[in-house]
């Protein structure tokens, strides 16, 4: 268990609460100055992020998420709130046409996005694509059979869930009060404020020291995919983390950067990964969805 570190705090007009979770710095912000008010609700979302972590984070030893990826091929029982996490990457899988695939964690045994210049050898690549395809698993509302050698990875989709959740548990606990939920760039704003109705959020742009946009959220959610810190670069070539799960290679000619607002921070969350799926053709696949967005190349 990740030990967490909490801070809640008076900024100007407003509170801020902060912690560590999901490997991402976590920030609430409160629009009002009442601590006491605040503080077991700011308390209680730590517990609901630290929950879904622990359930779903596959750096967690003996785990549900742990069990059914050391299940051997074996049914493994499970409970409402995976089945529906499934039935949500089942879509993602669908609608991106198998290109967003959690079974494709696995190419982590030879990918190593830090920067450096390793390119794993395309056969090492090769020998994993045997074991992705989210196709191949099966699962029903009390249990799911993931053939032996695959692995679920909810990565892709588990913070901004957690992001979620989070903002439905604390509009129900404090309907009156305007909050923004940042895990790491995914975020979602309850309701407008009292005063100035909107928040205001940085976006920054990896290929400029000095771009950031300025966006005000009123309502709704944004959240954020790129390759700003989770790349390999050799002979001048930058390999993004995004990996293409039918080849087991990054995504060529993608954007660094594509960030998406929405209704929810979930769905534009899954929005900016199929956009960066597309490669080259990532503006035009937004432009499709009709949605608001900023992409740096």
């Amino acid at each position: 268990m990740t030990q967490t570190t909490t801070e809640l705090s008076i900024q100007n007009d407003h509170l801020c609460g902060r912690f560590s979770a999901m490997a991402s710095p976590c920030e609430i912000l409160f629009d009002c100055t009442d601590i006491v008010l605040v503080r077991p609700q700011f308390l209680a979302a730590i517990a609901e992020t630290k929950r879904i972590e622990e359930k779903y984070s596959r750096y967690i030893n003996d785990n549900p998420l742990y069990i059914v990826n050391h299940s051997n091929g074996k049914p493994v029982a499970i409970d409402d709130e995976t089945f529906q996490l499934l039935n949500f990457a089942d879509t993602c899988y669908q609608i991106s046409e198998g290109m967003f695939d959690i079974t494709s964690g696995v190419f982590r045994k030879v990918w190593k996005f830090n920067g450096s210049d390793n390119i794993p050898p395309a056969s090492k690549v090769s020998a994993l694509l045997p074991f992705i395809g989210w196709q191949k698993i099966s699962y029903t509302e009390s249990q799911i059979t993931v053939p032996k050698g695959f692995e679920l990875d909810f990565g892709g989709i588990g913070k901004e869930y957690a992001v979620n959740k989070v903002s439905q548990l604390l509009a129900e606990a404090l309907p009156s009060i305007s909050m923004l939920i940042n895990f790491g760039g995914d975020i979602q704003v309850t309701s407008p404020r009292k005063k100035a109705p909107h928040w205001q959020v940085g976006i920054e742009n990896p290929t400029s020291q000095k771009g950031v946009a300025i966006v005000n959220i009123a309502k709704g959610g944004l959240a954020t995919s790129g390759d700003a810190n989770r790349y390999l670069m050799k002979n001048g070539k930058r390999y993004s983390h995004i990996l293409n799960p039918k080849t087991g290679f990054p995504i060529e000619d993608g954007p660094r950067s594509i960030t998406v607002a929405g209704d929810y921070c979930v769905q534009a969350g899954l929005l900016a990964t199929l956009a960066l799926l597309q490669g080259k053709n990532a503006e035009a696949f937004l432009k499709q969805q009709n949605v608001e967005y900023w992409c740096y190349k």
